[in-house]
């Protein structure tokens, strides 16, 4: 495991710098809840009849009025589309920094071989989305102990759970992608976040569109419907999860056969 933890040095400041920007900002958005509570029946009813932008976020089917209402669409946006940036960044680099930086030859000079390598590389992006959501929920539970909340605990460990398994599957379409580079894919990680995110506005926006829920790794993050349902819809998860099973796949297959410069 010598690669693994020379990446988790390599990127503990990242790691560390996202992890620290998305709990201030849950933590705000909590720490904040107590003193709007009192108004938020009026911003319920105003956001209800606001048509399509209401559907986008799920607001129609939500109260701002409970924590976990007023969590699962202002925190839910947060974790999801932050923890997304952070998956495709750290994924997306994995593989294709050795070339970019020119250290590949160095490391495919000592005697590991190159699955060996994709592993190694694999297990340090899972540890570092582990840890920084551990580090999130746990502050996020203590936030709402603090502010003297009930814990809704089935409803608050499923919308995290959701957030998670994002996380990973972005990772693993990102890690496959990162095979087949070169030079770094920054913007290419950090667009294919924000496109998955913006496909599921559009399918909660029109009928037409709902089936690109089962595209983006949204469509069970969707905290709504986690609420409202009390569970995932593990038909879209499943599918995630087998995307993200063919992008790491793919990675293990390019890898081992590239012709590295």
């Amino acid at each position: 495991m010598t690669l693994t933890k020379h990446e988790l040095r390599q990127g503990w400041k990242i790691l560390a710098i996202w992890t620290a920007c998305i709990a201030f900002l849950v933590v705000i958005c909590i720490v904040l809840f107590p003193e709007m509570k009192s108004e938020m029946d009026g911003v319920t009813d105003m956001f209800a009849s606001m048509g399509s932008f209401t559907q986008a976020f799920g607001m129609d089917r939500l109260s701002f009025g409970t924590l976990i209402g007023f969590y699962a669409v202002e925190c839910g946006n947060i974790l999801g589309l932050g923890g997304a940036f952070f998956a495709a960044f750290t994924a997306i680099a994995a593989l294709a920094k050795e070339e970019k930086d020119r250290t590949a030859e160095f490391l495919l000079a000592h005697p590991v071989s190159r699955v060996q390598i994709i592993s190694e590389k694999l297990a340090a992006v899972m540890v570092q989305i582990v840890v920084m959501n551990a580090v999130i929920f746990g502050l996020s539970l203590a936030c709402i102990a603090q502010v003297g909340e009930e814990i809704q605990w089935k409803e608050l460990c499923l919308l995290h759970l959701a957030y998670f398994l994002l996380q990973i599957e972005l990772a693993g379409i990102c890690f496959g992608i990162s095979a087949f580079l070169r030079r770094g894919g920054l913007g290419l990680g950090l667009g294919i976040a924000a496109i998955a995110y913006f496909l599921n506005i559009i399918a909660n926006i029109s009928e037409q569109a709902e089936f690109l829920k089962y595209i983006t790794p949204f469509g069970y993050a969707e905290g709504a419907d986690i609420v409202t349902n009390g569970c995932l819809d593990m038909t879209i998860l499943l599918l995630g999860m087998l995307y993200a099973g063919i992008g790491i796949a793919a990675a293990y297959w390019k890898y081992s056969k590239k012709d590295i410069c």
